[in-house]
């Protein structure tokens, strides 16, 4: 594997259908893609609103985004990345680069896109001082739970949040 450090580009090649893979940084020209892979990963989220949270995320120096593409207009998946200062279960140290979302289309898992997704992860997460990679996934989701574990992230603790209304 190569990398540009300065660049927004690094390309990888893995032994698999897919031969060789760019993973680059979300833009203007390739936002909508973006937009749909996120909408395919939340399903339940309101578009306009998933949006909004995207471009606003654009403009954030705590958030990072990348996508992985094949040939110039193929794109494979994503990953949504922040940098927490607060508090982040079963980390020990701050900030922590934080894995919000990550998606690779059905067609294309379990060829090593997401494996390059958090390696890219790792490398911006370690550039902003970071330590540690987090990441969570909801109890029910057992695919998630064995797509964490295979890629080295370590269970820390189950928590189960309640709420109330008080009015």
């Amino acid at each position: 594997m190569y990398m540009l450090w300065n660049a927004t580009l690094t390309r990888s090649i893995i032994p698999s259908t897919i031969n060789t893979m760019d993973v680059c940084t979300v833009s203007a020209d390739n936002f909508n893609e973006w937009l749909s892979m996120g909408l395919a990963l939340w399903p339940h989220s309101q578009k306009s609103k998933l949006e909004k949270e995207f471009r606003d995320n654009l403009k954030s120096s705590k958030h990072q985004q990348y996508l992985v593409q094949r040939n110039k207009d193929e794109y494979l998946g994503f990953i949504n990345l922040s940098l927490r200062h607060e508090y982040v279960q079963g980390a020990s140290s701050s900030p922590v680069g934080y894995v919000e979302g990550i998606y690779v289309k059905p067609e294309y898992r379990k060829q090593g896109v997401a494996k390059e997704l958090i390696k890219q992860a790792e490398m911006w997460a370690e550039k902003q001082g970071c330590k540690e990679l987090g990441s969570d996934t909801e109890l029910k989701n057992t695919v998630s739970q064995k797509f964490h574990k295979n890629l080295g992230f370590k269970k820390d603790d189950v928590i189960v949040h309640y709420i109330k209304k008080i009015t």
